[in-house]
């Protein structure tokens, strides 16, 4: 693009709310606007306090957006409807005999506190939950699954959020320090990722919410937990920005990291056909499936938690394997995450994909196709059809005769083969904080102004070294509620009080104008996206090239997710944040089966 075609789209750009405007004096900054870092702000606006969202990220969420949104809960109406008899004390056993290294203080916060502070919460905003269903650890089920998955789950708290006028957003800001003043943690500089500026951000408290580190493969295999040998090849699963770049921040400022080596990966990474460089997973697997070692034996009970599951599969040759399933089997593969609920996507983007699977009209077909031995898989394929018919694995105690759900034999051709890898995936180590969400220094002394939440602290140790499942997002909402409570306290108590709300601005109405002003055509006279996405990536375009290709390859029509610029007017042509909320569903289409 010319550097007049270029300045033109960018204008343009700046035209539609992309360039922040200038952000209110803030008594909180939040860095990170995820789940923890939303719960957060809202906890700290409820009680009066201007603040500050800032993000890398050009939309909210973080990698809680793209999750099932599962959520470990104690002792809820849902438990009870079902018959479900839970308690907090029943609990705590969990997490501590399943985590082995769970901090004790936190665990009994948690799960004394989680009925309150997520699911009354979260109802109150409009989240439902569809089922709650038994996961590996728990005496009891209490993984609730949330209608809609991640995106509803996150969607509802980050609304509330714009609903308080004490709230603003700062977004494509990256922090590269902080600001220190006598002692106490007294604001951040950041640069914006689109303009390159560098600029200040001051606030009497600073609430570090940056996730974890799983995305950066280097600082995962420095921390990796010994004795299992790091994987020839990871595939990476967690955030875009889980780069671990708060850790480096608070350590600075002389936080303690504690616990690195306690990890959370999966044995089910599938590389994302959607990432060029197919470095990037996706956290799939058919639980119908039989999984076999380049010798074509199993090697683990698949159904197994991953506590069980990553070590079996890093002790395999080359630490991969092959899921084998057949034709009756193909519909139960399932994907992860909000925008893979539906089998279409699944079908379209991954079964149509001759890098990913394998298909074949015979076992032998098929072993030939993934070089396996074809003895070896036929044998496995018929010792395991033999147990399944003698309703117990004795192989690998996967199934039972009183298992409530009994696999199906594995016979319907074609057959079916995909080849799984170790993905990255959370952080349970990170920042060491104290039970009111302060960062501490070597000496358990809090620096004065700091407090973080969620991944960066390693969800407080509330799991230790194996998670129970929904105690990522759970402890996420927890801890950041709790940093933002205390944050907006200690305010207090140093003398700060509630400022004066002002009246909200009042935005133009927009007027009528001719049907021309709500066409596609029309609006790419201004902002040609063919133009934009034809340029190398640019840093802080990430969300916005992503999605806007999908746009192209859909032929949407501009208002189909911009409907509140349907009708232009120069004093109002911006972006609606909550009207914008609703277009996600056209990616994150967060449909169960």
């Amino acid at each position: 693009m010319s550097r007049v075609g270029r300045a033109g789209l960018l204008g343009a750009a700046v035209a539609l709310g992309a360039a922040p405007a200038p952000s209110p004096p803030a008594d909180v900054v939040i860095v990170g606007a995820g789940i923890a870092g939303l719960s957060a702000a809202w906890e700290a606006a409820q009680a009066g306090a201007r603040v500050t969202v800032v993000d890398m990220w050009s939309v909210f969420g973080g990698h809680a957006v793209m999750s099932h949104g599962g959520l470990c809960i104690v002792g809820t109406p849902d438990q009870e409807a079902r018959g479900i008899r839970d308690s907090p004390d029943l609990a705590y056993e969990d997490f501590v005999d399943w985590g082995e290294d769970a901090r004790p203080e936190w665990v009994r916060y948690y799960v004394q506190n989680s009925r309150r502070e997520i699911y009354d919460w979260l109802t109150g905003m409009g989240v439902t939950f569809d089922a709650v269903t038994p996961v590996p650890g728990n005496s009891v089920p209490r993984f609730h699954e949330t209608r809609g998955r991640g995106l509803n789950l996150v969607t509802p708290i980050y609304k509330a959020c714009l609903a308080q006028p004490g709230i603003s957003f700062r977004f494509n800001l990256e922090v590269t320090g902080l600001v220190v003043e006598g002692g106490r943690v007294a604001g951040l500089r950041g640069r914006d990722m689109r303009t390159g500026v560098e600029q200040t951000l001051r606030a009497s408290a600073l609430v570090l919410a940056t996730g974890g580190f799983q995305s950066n493969l280097e600082m995962v295999r420095a921390h990796w937990p010994a004795p299992a040998p790091f994987p020839p090849r990871m595939l990476i699963g967690s955030g875009v920005n889980s780069i671990g770049s708060g850790h480096a921040i608070a350590q600075k400022a002389g936080a303690v990291l504690e616990s690195l080596d306690h990890q959370w990966n999966y044995a089910t990474g599938l590389p994302d056909p959607r990432d060029a460089t197919m470095r990037r997973g996706l956290n799939a697997n058919n639980p119908a499936s039989i999984w076999v070692n380049a010798e074509g034996r199993r090697f683990v009970d698949e159904s197994a938690s991953d506590k069980f599951t990553l070590p079996a599969l890093l002790a395999q040759p080359g630490a991969s394997y092959w899921a084998i399933f057949d034709e009756a089997a193909k519909r139960e593969f399932w994907v992860s995450g909000s925008d893979w609920g539906d089998f279409a996507t699944t079908e379209r983007m991954i079964f149509r994909d001759p890098r990913l699977v394998k298909q074949a009209p015979s076992l032998d077909a098929l072993a030939e196709r993934i070089g396996v031995p074809r003895a070896a898989l036929g044998q496995t394929l018929a010792r395991y059809n033999a147990l399944v018919a003698s309703g117990e694995d004795k192989d690998f105690a996967r199934f039972h005769a009183g298992s409530e759900k009994r696999p199906r034999p594995i016979g319907s051709p074609p057959f079916y083969a995909v080849q799984f890898f170790p993905l990255s995936r959370k952080s349970m180590g990170g920042v060491r904080i104290d039970t009111g969400g302060r960062v501490v220094d070597k000496d358990e002394r809090p620096l004065a102004g700091l407090y973080a939440a969620g991944e960066l602290t390693g969800l407080a140790g509330i799991n230790g070294k194996a998670g129970l499942e929904g105690t990522f997002l759970g402890p996420s909402i927890v801890t950041g509620r709790m940093a933002g409570r205390t944050a907006v306290t200690e305010l207090r108590q140093a003398g700060w009080q509630k400022p004066v709300t002002g009246t909200p601005p009042v935005t133009p109405a927009a007027v009528a104008v001719p049907e021309r002003y709500r066409r596609t055509t029309y609006c790419q006279s201004c902002h040609n996206l063919g133009a934009a996405l034809a340029e190398p990536p640019r840093r802080g375009y990430s969300h916005f090239e992503k999605v806007h290709k999908v746009v192209l390859e859909r032929k949407n029509d501009c208002v189909s997710c911009h409907a509140e610029l349907g009708q232009y007017h120069p004093g109002a042509h911006k972006i609606d944040r909550v009207a914008q909320v609703e277009t996600c569903r056209s990616c994150h289409v967060a449909v169960e089966r």
